[in-house]
């Protein structure tokens, strides 16, 4: 399986731009654990940073064999704010993190059907790069509902323009994310991001969404059950034959070292992707 870890393992839920371990070590961990590509993020890396930076982190990843699945270039679209879709309007410095990188995938963001075209000019340009543009399955974005996501990606009609599948958000939006919703955006498919949750009227964490207001929930490890069920995800992807990066999106837990999640977690998603037959699928 082609397992990414997501450097959100070394931010906080709530402030994801300073990075709480670095990335020799993030990437020690990950290579040790099974994970074959980091996605990376702007609290590692960015647009912002210096090229001096980049090439360090890139020769940090090669010494240890692991690949950039996506760059996610920016805070803005990591905290999906008003700002995020600038990077459609100014895509340039993205496509050079990602050829810098040697990354296929760039994570964008769009609010509005403003956007829209910004998105379709945006993906022509990284189309000249041999590269690609998704957007998350999120909330507060035109990638709340399955609805929405299949509307919005018919009208950006790009090729190289598709979707981050993230079950968790989809949870949140009351929308299916199991195998027939996988099968459905299946030819948009970029990348899958995998976090666990557990919807709770009294959860520790409350989220607004567009489509049902605010829900809350609690944030549980990925092996944990009672969340997302992970094996129907991964039975839907090998129903499709996916063969892109499954990445681990999950933020660090107070009361578990990161260095413990990301062990325990690659176990549990490497057993059930052969369980699933996922494995055979992505070779």
């Amino acid at each position: 399986m082609n397992l990414s870890l997501s450097v959100r393992i070394a931010e906080s839920f709530l402030s994801k731009e300073k990075a709480s371990m670095d990335l020799d070590a993030l990437a020690t961990l990950a290579a040790a654990s099974g994970y074959s590509a980091v996605c990376m993020r702007a609290s590692q890396v960015g647009v912002q940073s210096d090229p001096r930076a980049v090439r360090a982190a890139l020769e940090i990843l090669r010494r240890h064999g692991l690949s950039v699945s996506m760059v996610t270039g920016d805070f803005d679209i990591v905290y999906n704010n008003d700002s995020g879709p600038d990077c459609l309007r100014r895509i340039k410095p993205y496509l050079d993190l990602a050829l810098a990188l040697n990354a296929p995938l760039i994570r964008v963001a769009l609010k509005t059907e403003a956007d829209i075209p910004w998105a379709q000019r945006a993906a022509d340009e990284a189309a000249g790069h041999g590269l690609k543009l998704a957007h998350q399955c999120h909330t507060q974005s035109l990638f709340e509902t399955v609805d929405g996501m299949e509307r919005t990606l018919r009208s950006i009609d790009r090729s190289n323009f598709g979707l981050v599948y993230e079950p968790a958000n989809l949870e949140l939006c009351g929308q299916h994310y199991r195998p027939e919703t996988i099968r459905r955006l299946a030819p948009w498919i970029f990348n899958v991001y995998l976090q666990n949750q557990m919807l709770k009227p009294d959860g520790k964490v409350t989220l607004p969404t567009w489509c049902r207001g605010s829900v809350s929930f609690n944030l549980i490890p990925i092996p944990e059950p009672g969340g997302i069920d992970f094996a129907q995800v991964f039975e839907g992807l090998a129903s499709i034959g996916y063969c892109g990066p499954v990445t681990v999106h999950q933020a660090q837990f107070e009361n578990e070292p990161a260095a413990e999640t990301i062990r325990r977690t690659a176990g549990h998603l490497i057993g059930l992707s052969h369980q699933t037959g996922l494995s055979a699928v992505q070779g």
